[in-house]
C-alpha cells in the first residue's frame, strides 16, 4: 500500500492543473515529486529553501493576493517552528490556507526529537478557526486533501502519517463514523489508531466512533453514542499528545454525568529513538496495551 504522503504530490499536481488559484509552497522537503508541476506552473510551485518561517509567511502573502496556498513540510517544521507566523500571518490577518504535514508524532523517529511533533494538534488547538483532518488511510488522505483545498478561504491543517489502517472508510471532512455499536461506553479512535482500537475492543460491549476530522469536534456524534450507552464513559485514542481532545469531549457532554479518558502520546521524551512501531508500544498505543487500559477504565 502506498502512503498518505505518496498521494500528496499527485493530488496537488492535479489540483494545480485544475484550479489557477491553487499554489504549493515548499521548504526543500518534498520538492522532487513536484518537478513536472513546477515546469508547468513555475509561478505557483514555490520553494523557499530551508526557511520554515518564510514558508508560512509566503503562503499567507499568496492568500492575501487571492490564492489558495498549500504549505508542506514535516509537522515539527510546519507547526512548531513557525508557530508565530501561523498565528499572526493567517489568524491575525484573517486569511485562509492549507497546512499539510508529514512525519506525525514519530514517523521519522530515527531523525531524533527535532523530527517529532506529538504536540502539533494541541498547539493548533490554541488558535481560532482551524479545521484539522487526521486521515487514517491514503484514500482518506486524498479525499481530505481535496476537501481542504476546496474549502474556500478556510484555514485547514491536514496531518499525514506513515501509519495507516488496513481499510479506508468514507470520510466527509465533518462527521465521526460509527464503526461498532455497544452499551458499556464509547471509544473514539482518531485516524491511524482505528485498527488498534478495533483489535483492542474486540468482544467488549462498546461503541467505536472513528474520527478523521477532529476539529471542529463532532459533539453531536459523541452525545448520540453516549446517550445510547448505559454509562457515559468515553475513551479517546489519539495518535498525538494524550488528552488533546478531552476538553472537547467534556464540553460535548457537559450536561450529562460522564467520565473521559484520553490516551495518546505522553509528554516524556523517549531518547532511544528506535522505530515508529517501538514508539507505539512504548506509548501504550498497541492493541494489547490499549485493551488493558480501556477495559480497566470501563470496569473501574
Amino acid at each position: 500500500m502506498d502512503t498518505m504522503r505518496d498521494r500528496f504530490a499527485p493530488v496537488l499536481t492535479r489540483l494545480l492543473d485544475e484550479d489557477p488559484r491553487v499554489a504549493v509552497v515548499l521548504a526543500e522537503i518534498g520538492l522532487a515529486p513536484f518537478a513536472a508541476a513546477a515546469r508547468r506552473h513555475p509561478d505557483r510551485v514555490i520553494n523557499v529553501g530551508i526557511r520554515e518561517q518564510l514558508l508560512v509567511g509566503a503562503g499567507a502573502g499568496l492568500a492575501l493576493s487571492g490564492m489558495r496556498p498549500v504549505m508542506h513540510t514535516f509537522a515539527s517544521f510546519l507547526v512548531e517552528r513557525p508557530f508565530e507566523q501561523v498565528k499572526l500571518d493567517f489568524g491575525h490577518q484573517g486569511v485562509g490556507g492549507v497546512l499539510v504535514s508529514a512525519g506525525a508524532s514519530y514517523d521519522v523517529a530515527s531523525g531524533g526529537y527535532t523530527h517529532m511533533a506529538p504536540g502539533d494538534v494541541a498547539l493548533m488547538d490554541t488558535l481560532e478557526g482551524w479545521r484539522v483532518h487526521v486521515p487514517g488511510h491514503p484514500d482518506e488522505a486524498e479525499t481530505l486533501l481535496r476537501h481542504a483545498v476546496a474549502a474556500g478561504d478556510e484555514r485547514v491543517y491536514v496531518r499525514l502519517s506513515a501509519q495507516a489502517n488496513q481499510e479506508a472508510l468514507a470520510v466527509d471532512g465533518e462527521r465521526f463514523t460509527v464503526v461498532r455499536d455497544g452499551r458499556r461506553g464509547v471509544v473514539v479512535a482518531v485516524g491511524p489508531m482505528l485498527d488498534n482500537v478495533l483489535a483492542a475492543t474486540e468482544g467488549l460491549d462498546v461503541t467505536v466512533l472513528y474520527a478523521a476530522t477532529v476539529r471542529p469536534f463532532d459533539a453531536g456524534a459523541l452525545r448520540r453514542a453516549a446517550g445510547v450507552a448505559d454509562a457515559a464513559d468515553v475513551v479517546i485514542v489519539e495518535p498525538y499528545l494524550a488528552g488533546t481532545s478531552t476538553a472537547a469531549a467534556n464540553d460535548a457532554l457537559a450536561d450529562l454525568p460522564h467520565r473521559v479518558l484520553g490516551l495518546g502520546v505522553g509528554r516524556r521524551e523517549l531518547r532511544r529513538y528506535g522505530r515508529a512501531e517501538e514508539h507505539i508500544a512504548a506509548q501504550g498505543l498497541d492493541a494489547a496495551s490499549l485493551r488493558e487500559r480501556i477495559a480497566g477504565f470501563l470496569s473501574s
